[in-house]
């Protein structure tokens, strides 16, 4: 029996999984680190930290297992995130996360001196702070001297694969959601390096996501349970690949995933541009495309309401509570753009909401109200990809999968039923797909659909889904009319900080 590895390196934790040939989970090794916040808006990691998790996952999970039979690594990692090194290609910055919303202060100025709907049209990007584009703009204009010292510039992943390897490269999906890739040359964006004030010797080599490296580090071979044959393959983003591990990856079939953010993705066969520039169209493999659109405002929405407002009650027991309540929480009534927002918004200076609080509400009613507000923003974004794409079948992942009265709640919004894979970790099995196909071991990725296993289908309630009909458009009122009030309050807030805009 051969072995392959699917690591994902993710925005809170790194996760290796090693799958043998049929698809099947032998070992598992999960290692979280921090985000640093050392002023407002930053969301920063430690590149060392991240790739201390890399190596200890992968040498976790491969102690059971003769190293021999253990063909390759294959990656997956979260998108936007942007590291600064010097010329041995070791970090002057720390990872700088797609949360990092500092960027936001010189958005306007960056939209005046682009042509950002181009932009868009090039890259596939929409243009935000999350964007390393719209970050290195930043960086030339508030921290130049850093930027003069950096050599090269890239993401975490293609900084881990280079110290396993010593190769600088970056695969197109990654580079696809940089909004420094054209995806139509399939090569770095002349125009958008311009505004980042970048050359493209300073980025990685651009390779396919199935691109094999045979050397990995001589001194990590034994140290990590490989073998001198085991190979490193690029992978793709987390986004791509979480459609591909839950079986989405059909024309017409969505993925929808809350972990510590959120995300609506539908497949395509070819790219997709959005007119009004408010969905992601960013490339997977050859003839499979995702377009959607990612929310700032996921789980980690429901962590800090569990830790400020919930006692810090169990999971279990607030989806006790969720479940006891009825639909439409009493009339409580969320935006819960906590930090910033993305899409459908686009609006980095986004407030969140709690709308309809009387003395009768209780905890329970806040946390449902909390899981509510994340979908209902979440069928905001699917409704954008269903104006120009088909969506017909739901397929839900990440942690917030694990509760049903959650993954009901998504159903009963939506209207659609909804299904959820028993396999976990989709990002890390469809990274091992991946290196199966690209070391030759399969023909086609289809088939991660035989490897999902079985599935479990929530059925939407008719009556819940009309209550939330209604809620939906009072969600929508109280976005709009609060509008025009993100940027004054968010500069309110910035002056009683003591940063000044």
């Amino acid at each position: 029996m051969d072995y392959m590895i699917g690591t994902d390196i993710g925005t809170t934790s790194t996760k290796s999984v090693l799958y043998d040939e049929n698809g099947k989970v032998v070992e598992y090794s999960n290692i979280g680190y921090p985000m640093y916040h050392d002023v407002p808006e930053a969301a920063e990691e430690d590149p060392a930290e991240i790739l201390n998790a890399v190596l200890q996952t992968i040498q976790k999970v491969t102690k059971s297992v003769d190293s021999k039979h253990i063909l390759g690594i294959s990656f997956s990692a979260a998108m936007h995130s942007l590291i600064l090194l010097d010329e041995s290609h070791e970090p002057i910055s720390r990872v700088m996360t797609w949360a990092d919303n500092r960027a936001c202060v010189v958005l306007d100025q960056f939209k005046q001196e682009a042509n950002f709907q181009n932009i868009y049209q090039e890259t596939g990007t929409p243009i935000h702070p999350m964007n390393p584009l719209v970050k290195l703009y930043w960086l030339n204009h508030e921290h130049p001297a850093m930027m003069e010292n950096a050599c090269y510039i890239a993401g975490i992943k293609e900084y881990v694969i280079y110290k396993l390897t010593g190769e600088f490269k970056m695969d197109y999906s990654i580079a696809n959601a940089t909004g420094l890739f054209n995806l139509h040359t399939f090569n770095w964006n002349p125009e958008s390096l311009k505004l980042a004030g970048v050359k493209s010797n300073q980025l990685p080599d651009l390779v396919d996501t199935d691109y094999v490296i045979d050397n990995i580090n001589s001194d990590l071979v034994k140290e990590l349970g490989l073998n001198s044959n085991t190979k490193i393959i690029m992978g793709a983003s987390d986004g791509a690949l979480s459609n591909l591990g839950v079986g989405a990856d059909q024309v017409g079939v969505a993925a929808v995933t809350i972990g510590t953010s959120g995300a609506v993705r539908v497949m395509t066969t070819n790219p997709y541009l959005d007119p009004e520039g408010k969905l992601f169209c960013y490339y997977v493999a050859p003839h499979k495309w995702i377009v959607g659109g990612p929310v700032n405002n996921g789980g980690q929405i429901l962590q800090w309401a569990r830790e400020e407002l919930l006692d810090h009650l169990p999971f279990e027991e607030i989806n006790k509570l969720v479940d006891n309540t009825p639909a439409g929480a009493h009339g409580l009534i969320f935006n819960p753009y906590m930090s910033g927002e993305r899409a459908p918004l686009w609006n980095s200076n986004a407030q969140s909401s709690l709308v309809g609080l009387t003395l009768s509400h209780t905890k329970a009613d806040i946390a449902r109200a909390v899981m509510e507000g994340i979908v209902i923003n979440l069928n905001e974004v699917l409704n954008l990809t269903k104006k120009s794409l088909t969506a017909n079948e739901i397929h839900a992942t990440g942690g917030f999968a694990q509760s049903e009265v959650w993954c009901q709640i998504l159903a009963d919004v939506l209207g659609q039923s909804v299904t959820v894979p028993d396999s976990f970790e989709s990002s890390c099995l469809a990274a091992a797909v991946i290196g199966w196909k690209a070391l030759g071991k399969i023909e086609s990725l289809d088939i991660i659909r035989k490897m999902v296993g079985t599935t479990k289908e929530f059925k939407p309630n008719a009556k819940n889904h009309e209550v939330y009909q209604k809620m939906i458009r009072l969600f929508e009122d109280v976005e709009q009319q609060m509008e025009p009030f993100y940027g004054r309050i968010a500069e309110f807030q910035s002056v009683l900080n003591g940063e000044g805009r």
